[in-house]
């Protein structure tokens, strides 16, 4: 998998920030991971591979392909 940095708005390198798998167009998320037990109960659904991570609006807005 080949992955190409789309944005961030945070400084530094850190977190939350998008990618894209060059190979499909799929999107890759980096921010903090939701561990909160009562948040995650809220979700549907979860299969034991699969994560979740809180990322801001702004950056989808921003930074998020349009097509």
């Amino acid at each position: 998998m080949t992955l190409r940095f789309i944005g961030t708005t945070s400084e530094h390198g850190n977190c939350p920030t998008l990618y894209e798998v060059v190979e499909t167009g799929d999107i890759v998320v980096q921010g903090d991971q939701l561990t909160n037990p009562e948040d995650l109960a809220q979700l549907r659904d979860v299969g034991e591979h699969e994560t979740f991570v809180v990322i801001p609006r702004e950056l989808l807005t921003r930074f998020a392909p349009k097509e």
